[in-house]
Parts: structure tokens; sequence; C-alpha cells
């Protein structure tokens, strides 16, 4: 017997020479030994492929006729053909020429070679096989599945046959990829569909070797598919070329990959490398995206979309693409005096401040390269700024006899420094693309260790503006880089030092102690100085430091942003700074405690600030002003901070703001009061008793009727000529209180500890 080409009509109609005799094929016979029909099943890798090979087969009705894979099976004496490897595809035939006959009516005669393919898998799919092939569809209904499963014929168990369930799944795949072609059965009788057949000279195959040859239960993998549509694609491009790509995935890219296989999923297939490859190369597929200035955020995920793209024969740079993917998987091989990736990226990179390295804190260790092998498909696990950094160690990787070892060290800390202080910038939207420009800029700062500012909109121009004196100064000063390095690791500072200034890096050290005492201490030590607080875009919003360990509400004052009033924090900071080489908790209280002491006739905002705990903002650091937002912002200096409001979320007013002063006389009166009397309905902004309520104004508090909000009486807070309070505004409401209200915090406070008990 030998090898020969058929169409799936012509191959019932063959004998087959087998020395001096010949067998006519009578049946194809899909045997138990072999696994249900797959291509119908309903995973996502599955219906990958189905998609794929159907519309070959429609390119190859409509367009160019097309030759698939080989065929191979045992001819018994009998000639019956049983398949080793080909059942799917033959499968897939039978379907299709069954629904091309049907469709156009085809007399019995011209199709009953389908009575000859059968399934012995189970009694139900040889017996849908026989019925299906004498059933005639009206084709009434959009799915063709619908029309053969009501018919009395099929019992409804049989939905539960995954071959069957396969079929059907696969003729309504069929139906709505061919149903607008006309005269399929004459194209199909024309051989549009080939496939080479070879039979097995040994008739009679063992249970054994079909299990061993045909991997029952192992089909093909995606990566498996994806490497041969590669080979396929490069070959149309170079042949060499192709040669080259292949031994390379095979053996060097396979043995990088080898010892990262393992990428805890709990699967099965995680002692093979697939995931891994496909993951980098969707990596790779991103940098070339961003390359052409094209946004990578609204592509498809699927890789073979992504090879149709950059790699096909249809694409104008995939020969380029090609010996991007070839260089983006070479630099990781061999890198000079290091045995291993992992062991060249500890080389700088850290989770604690390391002189000669750049601080990294993610979760998962220093291992980018890793990383991105195991979480790359998923944004939340491997965000931009990642991308970025991994971007700059791969340039550098690329480029070796072009960058020194010390040179990529100095300039990577640069990278890392912005990629920290543009967490807004680095985005990838259709409205704001900056991915493009950002990469080009790292590109630039790896390769030349400046900053090109010719490109726009990339990284935080805060930043790159702190960079470029960063990387002067040094110039001048190279024995102050470990003084600034250390600076820039500090955990508030996130390689942004402007808040110190480059001048000042002598206090690096005192600016690590102030830090390790209690922040709120540090707080009121800062507020004891000057009102250090920064006004947002806004005009009502302002940022303060916080008295819990949170670190966001420090970050956002110590990084240049769109506020204003930096340069007041900074200086009111270096002022600190400057009374003490080392600090402790209590040098902190006594900078506090000597400021009230001088407020004995004057009672600004400041005061009760760091007097009463209630008007220190937790959380996010966040108070709101009610005072007129287009006033001078200096009249904010003491008399506007009066209407500030504390909150408690970090952009809008909340049920759980409040004025401090309401709250903090409520307290002082009655430490058991509840805070249900701070309106959650107003924002916090009235305490309510009873029948009346009390706002607190500038210069007063005011008393009103719950029920229409009529006037009662105001409570006068006496202040000098320049709005300053001279008497202090909690004490006076603190009274007023105690005085008409007492008995109501006292029956609520008896409640609230009878209700504790």
């Amino acid at each position: 017997m030998a090898t020969t080409l058929h169409s799936f009509m012509d191959i019932f109609d063959t004998r087959f020479e087998d020395g001096e005799n010949s067998i006519q094929l009578q049946k194809i016979i899909i045997p138990i030994i072999q696994r249900d029909y797959a291509q119908g099943r309903d995973n996502p890798d599955v219906v990958r492929v189905r998609e794929r090979f159907i519309e070959a087969l429609y390119k190859a009705v409509t367009e160019n006729p097309i030759t698939l894979d080989f065929v191979y099976g045992d001819i018994d004496k009998e000639g019956n053909m049983t398949p080793l490897d080909g059942q799917q595809r033959l499968t897939t035939l039978f379907l299709l020429h069954w629904y091309a006959a049907k469709k156009e009516n085809i007399v019995k005669d011209d199709y009953d070679f389908l009575e000859k393919f059968s399934y012995e898998t189970r009694y139900s799919a040889r017996n849908f096989c026989h019925k299906l092939v004498n059933y005639n569809p009206e084709f009434k209904k959009d799915s063709l599945s619908e029309e053969i499963i009501d018919q009395a014929w099929f019992p409804l168990d049989w939905k539960n046959d995954p071959t069957i369930s396969s079929m059907l799944r696969m003729l309504d795949a069929i139906h709505n990829r061919f149903k607008s072609v006309t005269d399929l059965w004459s194209k199909l009788k024309e051989g549009c569909i080939t496939f080479y057949f070879l039979p097995i000279k040994d008739m009679g195959l063992t249970d054994e070797l079909y299990i061993k040859m045909n991997s029952r239960g192992k089909p093909l993998t995606l990566f498996e598919h994806f490497k041969a549509e590669l080979e396929r694609e490069i070959r149309n491009i170079d042949d060499e070329l192709a040669d080259k790509i292949m031994r390379k995935i095979d053996i060097d890219w396979t043995d990088l990959l080898w010892k990262y296989r393992n990428s805890n999923t709990g699967s099965l297939d995680d002692n093979i490398i697939d995931d891994e490859f496909l993951r980098y190369f969707k990596f790779i597929c991103d940098v070339i995206y961003y390359r052409k200035e094209i946004s990578a955020g609204n592509r498809g995920k699927d890789v073979f979309e992504l090879l149709d793209l950059y790699s096909s024969s249809k694409s104008q740079d995939a020969e380029e693409n090609i010996k991007t993917l070839e260089r983006f998987f070479d630099c990781w091989l061999n890198i000079p005096k290091y045995s291993s990736p992992e062991e060249f990226l500890s080389s700088f990179m850290a989770d604690t401040h390391e002189n000669g390295k750049i601080l990294v804190k993610f979760a998962s260790g220093s291992n980018i390269f890793k990383d991105c092998l195991h979480t790359y498909s998923d944004r939340g696990k491997f965000p931009l700024n990642r991308f970025v950094l991994l971007y700059a160690i791969t340039t550098y990787l690329q480029n070796l006899d072009k960058v020194t070892e010390s040179d990529f060290k100095r300039r990577i800390r640069i990278v890392n420094n912005l990629i920290q202080n543009s967490r807004d910038e680095i985005s990838d939207r259709q409205d704001r693309n900056r991915m493009p420009a950002i990469l080009k800029q790292t590109e630039a700062i790896i390769l030349t260790g400046t900053v090109n500012e010719d490109i726009s909109s990339n990284f935080n121009v805060h930043q790159i503006f702190e960079e470029k004196k960063k990387i002067k100064y040094l110039e001048s000063h190279p024995n102050m880089a470990s003084v600034m390095f250390e600076l820039e690791d500090h955990d508030l500072l996130k390689g942004q030092i402007s808040i110190v200034g480059i001048k000042n890096l002598h206090y690096t050290k005192r600016f690590k102690s102030l830090f390790e005492c209690d922040k709120e201490k540090v707080d009121c030590a800062m507020m004891a100085i000057g009102n250090y607080g920064q006004m947002e875009g806004n005009k009502r919003r302002y940022q303060y430091g916080t008295k819990s360990n949170r670190s966001d509400a420090w970050e956002n004052l110590f990084h240049r942003s769109g506020n204003s009033g930096f340069e007041d924090t900074k200086k009111i900071l270096i002022s600190l700074l400057d009374k003490y080489e080392e600090f402790s908790n209590e040098i902190l209280e006594k900078i506090a405690k000597d400021y009230l002491i001088q407020c004995k006739e004057n009672y600004p905002f400041r005061y009760y600030y760091i007097k009463y705990d209630e008007y220190r903002p937790d959380s996010y650091g966040k108070m709101w002003n009610d005072a007129d937002a287009d006033a001078d912002a200096d009249a904010e200096a003491e008399a506007k901070g009066y209407m500030f409001r504390v909150m408690q979320t970090e952009t809008r007013l909340s049920e759980y703001s409040y004025y401090p002063a309401l709250k903090a006389a409520l307290r002082a009166a009655s430490k058991a009061a509840s805070d249900s009397h701070l309106s959650k309905e107003h924002y916090g902004d009235r305490l309510i008793f009873d029948d009346e309520y009390i706002t607190c104004e500038k210069d007063s508090y005011l008393i009103r009727k719950n029920k229409d909000d009529s006037f009662v009486e105001s409570i006068e807070i006496k202040q000098n000529a320049d709005g300053i309070d001279i008497e202090d505004r909690i004490i006076v409401l603190k009274n007023y209180i105690e005085k008409k209200y007492i008995d109501m915090l006292s029956i609520a406070a008896d409640i609230s500890i009878a209700m504790k008990q």
C-alpha cells in the first residue's frame, strides 16, 4: 500500500493495493478505543481550533483548495478502515458532506457513501450517525441542532453523549459559516478539500498500539497548534529563518523556560512550558504594538490573532517582528557574569534599600522575568508599571555591547524613579495612550543615560525635571550618590526627593529618624511650625498627613502634584529637620506643647489641630473647607481653617464627615456622648439635640429648629481684628451644651452603657 491523495467522497470508491492483493474500502469505523469526537466541544481552546479549522475549510470551498494533514489507518481484509490518526478531521468532513447533501437536496444515491462512516465508541453515537444520514432537515430554525433534537428519533439522553453533543455543536458552526455558500456539494465533489491517506500495512492493530500511538485523551495543546502555525508562517517568509527559530524553541528557549514551568496553577500541565512561552509571547507582541504607537489595551488576547497580526506573511513587518521575538528570548540566554536570569536580576534589585540596587516591592520578589512568565495575561497581576520596568531590563540585555553594567545600574534607577512617580501617566487608554512615548523615553535613558526632551507626554513632568537635576548634580558631586539613593529609597518618597531637595541631602539621616517616630506626633510638630497642608485643585479639598500608619497621605504631601502649597510644606519640613540631628516622640511632643503654650491669647486653627484629636484626619489625611473657595489662599492661614470639615474618604464628603469643632465640643461635654448627634444626612455639619441643631460659623455657633430651620439664637466666639479666636471655641460650645443639653447627653450615655452591658 502507498500514500495517496483523496477526498472524503472518492476514498470510498478506492481500492488499496497490497502486493498481489487489493482491498476495496467498505467502511470507515471509529473504534471503541478511540476517544470521543472533540472538535465540537465548548471550551475556549477547542472553540478557537474549531473556528480556525472551519474557516480553513470555508476558504478551500470559496477560494483556494486545501490539502489537510495525513490520515493514518488500518484496513482489514473486509475493507473496514479504522483510523489511527485523523478521526477528528474525518468526522468533521463527514458532517460537512452531510450538510451539503441535505442543504442542496442531493439525491440519496449520490451521498449513500455517508452510510459507510460509523462510530463504534458507543451505541448511541453509531445510531445517531445512521439516523442523521436518513434525516432531512427543514432548515427552518436558526439552530440546526435544535431542529435535530426535536425529532422523535432523538432520545433526550443522547444530549449527554459527548460525541453526539460535539457533532451537534459542529453542525451549528458549519451551518453558520456555509449557509450562504452556493454549489457546496459540487465544489466538494471537485476535490477542493483533500488529504493524504497512509494505510498501516500491519493488519489488525492491537489496543496497546492504539493507546501508544493515539495518545488517547491527549489532544494537541494550544501551544502545539500555535507552534505549528508559527512555523508555517515563518516558512512562508524564509525557510532558513524558520529552521533557526524552531530549533531555538525546541532547545534553547525550552531550556530557558524549563525551570519556570511550574506556575502553581494546580494544573496537570504545569510540567510543561507552554503557558509560560505564550505569556512572554504576548508581552513581546505588546511591545511591538506600542512601538507602532498603537494602544494594546483593546487588542485581543488570542495568541493566534496576535500571530496572524504580527508574524504572518500578510504582515508588512513580519520578518522584523520574528527577529524581535528572537531578540527578546535570546537576551536571557548566557548573560555575562551570571548563571541565570534570577542571579542577574537580584544583582540590581532588592526589596529593601541596598547600595547599588533599585528598590522594588513586588509580592513575587525581584524575579520580574518569572513574574511575567506566570502572570502576564492578567494586568492586575502584571500591571503596566512592571511592563515598563521589564522593557527597560530587556533593552539593556539586548545592548550589552553598548551599555556597561555600572551605567545600567545608574540608569535603571532613573527609570524606576520615573515609574514609581508616574502612576497616572503610565496608561493605555484610547484617549490617553502614553505607552509608546514612555517606551521611547525608557529606551533613551537605558542607552544614553539622558532624558530625551524631544519626547512629549511620557513620564510625570515633575519627576522628569527632578531626574535631570539629579543627573547634573551627580556629575559634579559623585560622592553624594549613595546619600541621594538612600533618600530616594525612603518608603514615603519612592524616588522623588523634592520635598527635601538636592541642596538638603545632608538631612537624609534626619528625615529617616523623623519618620521612624509616631506619625501623629510628626503631624502635630509640623503644624506647630506652620500650616503645612496643601490645597487641591477644586479649592475645597486639602491634603494633610495622617495620624494612622497609612502612608498614602504623607506620600501625597511629599510628591509634587497639582496641589498648591508644596513649597510651604517643604519649608516647614526643612525647618523641623533643622532643629535636631535625631528625633524622638518626646522631642516632637515638646515642640507641639511649646506651641500650645504660646497660644495664651490667640487660638488659631493650628492650635485646635494640635490640641484636639478630633481635628486631625485619619485614613487619607483629607479635609474639606467650606469657606469661600475663591478667597486668597493666604487667608486660610488661620481664620479660614475654622471652616474645615474632616473627611473619612479620599475625594468626597460622606456621612462620616464632620465639623471637628462640633465633635470636639460634644466629646468635651461628655466623653460618653454618642456620635449620633452628628447629622450623617448633612455630612456632619450639625449637632442635633431633640428639636434643635447647632452649626458652626467662622465667628459663632448658630442654633436652629429642626422642623423649619428657624433661628433660635447664636453663640458668639470672640475674635481679634484679624479674625482669630481669642477664646477657645471648643470650650465655648462645651459650656453651652452642658448648660442646655446635659440631660440629653446623660440619658444617651446611660443608654449606651446599658447596651454595652
